[in-house]
């Protein structure tokens, strides 16, 4: 019977199942988002505790049954957000306690990474490029909680990171979320405002972004999002405004850190990069490679393909 690597990630935002096979080809891409009350922007870590909780059990379930005919050889886990010492939210306990009961009830080993290392291996897996995280590469982490400027190198688990940027204050898709929801659009915000953006062809009023060097502010960005809604009563304008912000921010980061550190390549991942006039803003850069949008949002792909990695550099 054919192997197979699984991973598990508990999220403030997603509950999700990862599946990968013996070559690192994606089998199953298991994602609930957690549920989030109309008019708020997120929620309490206890809320997001409970929810996975409640929706861990159709998660494994639906990922069981792609499980069929392959025999689970590692299991990975999210433990925490990031690579460091004090990071840590309460929601990721969910995941890794499912992963160690269901690694014991088939055998296998278990092995623990970042949340943000997850990011990371989800967009090196969209299409041919894990091969830039053979020698150092820059990655920009863009999702729901965070906006940072990583160095990153090779490592027997995971990744070795350093942040070397980032926002100062909103992470970009708080900023999204804070105006979508403000327009009355659901949470998260991005799809829609994505949608309501690619409506509008006009003329965008100026707006001076936040950027000093690497490191930047989106603080800004929601009172004037704010001021123009009110102003216009446009959802088309005012979306094409915030993302239009959001690109210009990233493009004048991405210039600034390749000063500081050359020709690397730059990896864009997390939820907000899934975002296509994103994406087409920050292209012309060159050398920059994207998650694809099945990928960029919180998944539990990365997670399965650093178990694979790791269970067989181990033997």
């Amino acid at each position: 019977m054919r192997q197979c690597f699984a991973g598990v990630d508990t999220s403030n935002y997603t509950t999700s199942v990862g599946l990968v096979d013996e070559a690192g080809r994606v089998i199953a891409n298991v994602r609930r988002l957690l549920p989030v009350g109309e008019g708020k922007c997120g929620l309490r870590q206890s809320d997001a505790v409970f929810a996975h909780i409640k929706q861990m059990p159709h998660v494994l379930d639906e990922a069981a049954e792609a499980m069929k005919g392959f025999t689970p050889a590692a299991v990975g886990c999210s433990v925490k957000p990031r690579n460091a010492p004090e990071s840590y939210m309460p929601c990721f306990l969910c995941g890794e306690t499912a992963a160690h009961a269901f690694a014991a009830a088939c055998g296998a080993p278990v092995y623990s990474f970042s949340h943000q290392c997850g990011h990371i291996a989800a967009a090196l897996l969209s299409g041919d490029i894990w091969k830039i995280a053979e020698r150092t590469f820059l990655a920009f982490h863009v999702s729901g909680g965070t906006t940072e400027v990583l160095r990153c190198a090779p490592a027997s688990l995971g990744f070795k990171t350093e942040i070397v940027g980032g926002t100062m204050d909103l992470s970009a898709g708080q900023a999204i979320d804070r105006a979508g929801v403000m327009m009355g659009m659901p949470f998260p915000s991005g799809r829609m405002m994505e949608i309501a953006a690619s409506g509008f062809s006009g003329m965008l009023p100026h707006a001076k972004i936040s950027v000093d060097g690497m490191r930047c502010n989106f603080s800004g960005l929601q009172n004037l999002s704010q001021k123009l809604y009110h102003e216009s009563g446009s959802r088309e304008m005012t979306s094409a405004f915030v993302l239009d912000f959001i690109g210009r921010t990233l493009f004048e980061m991405a210039l600034a850190a390749r000063k500081s550190f050359g020709a690397l390549p730059i990896l864009f991942g997390g939820g907000v990069m899934s975002n296509q006039r994103l994406r087409a803003m920050l292209a012309p850069l060159g050398g920059v490679y994207f998650a694809e949008p099945s990928l960029a949002a919180d998944n539990a792909v990365g997670i399965a393909e650093l178990a694979r990695r790791a269970y067989q550099q181990r033997g």
